[in-house]
């Protein structure tokens, strides 16, 4: 899409995670131990499968995958953690849906709450039923072509496929993710990151750059807290609002 990204908050998001590996290695397990709950095996739970490409993906250590694991099958001792989507408005209009994994519901919410009122934004209903949980594979340009990557992904199940910015982005069915990706892998087609996310029905151009980086200040402080795995917004940035905060 010329002259905008959607991927705008998620690049942000990726740089600053980037330089907090330690948070993004707790996050990512506390996501493997709830879904190993359903079971142990990658090859049975393709929930698992993806989450497990994840963590490789971020270079997670083969030790910390398999203690969540263990953790969420019961092997080991761990959290009781149940998933909480929240919902809500920030600057601009542009809507925000959290995911958090928490042992204290009370907790997680109080936070979020005042996160959000913080920098403009607040908890609201309405919001989750324009996003759909979908699954979502990017592929490095370069790495294979469109009509092969097309020809593969499609027959395994995929949705879509689109390019953005440097990349081919798959979309799939949330439970047709780990399918995708091992046929991916079969043909010899390296895949960047896969993942199931909350993917908005549309997005919101934002050409104003008080909005768009007050939006991504948000974002980064709500990934800070350690209950929140997620930040997903209908934010699409326009080109050189983006290359204008990314100088700041």
């Amino acid at each position: 899409m010329s002259g905008h990204s959607k991927w705008a908050n998620i690049k942000h998001k990726k740089a600053a995670a980037d330089a907090k590996k330690g948070n993004v290695f707790s996050k990512i397990a506390r996501e493997i131990m709830v879904a190993a709950r359903s079971g142990g095996d990658p090859g049975a739970n393709l929930t698992l499968r993806a989450l497990i490409q994840k963590a490789r993906g971020v270079n997670m250590p083969a030790e910390n995958i398999d203690r969540a694991i263990k953790k969420g099958t019961g092997e080991l001792a761990g959290e009781a953690l149940e998933e909480r989507m929240y919902e809500g408005f920030g600057p601009g209009g542009i809507q925000i849906v959290v995911q958090a994994l928490t042992d204290n519901n009370n907790r997680t919410t109080a936070e979020i709450r005042m996160v959000l009122s913080k920098n403009g934004a607040n908890l609201a209903q309405g919001v989750l039923r324009n996003f759909r949980r979908k699954g979502q594979i990017s592929v490095a340009i370069g790495k294979t072509t469109e009509d092969r990557l097309m020809e593969v992904a499609l027959e395994a199940g995929a949705e879509d496929i689109a390019q953005e910015d440097s990349l081919f982005v798959v979309t799939t069915d949330s439970a047709a993710v780990g399918a995708v990706v091992e046929a991916l892998q079969k043909a010899g087609i390296e895949t960047e990151n896969s993942e199931v996310a909350m993917i908005p029905d549309s997005y919101m151009l934002i050409t104003n750059r008080v909005v768009a980086s007050a939006v991504m200040r948000i974002v980064d402080a709500l990934d800070d807290l350690d209950d929140v795995q997620n930040v997903y917004t209908n934010m699409d940035v326009d080109e050189s609002v983006l290359a204008a905060l990314t100088q700041e």
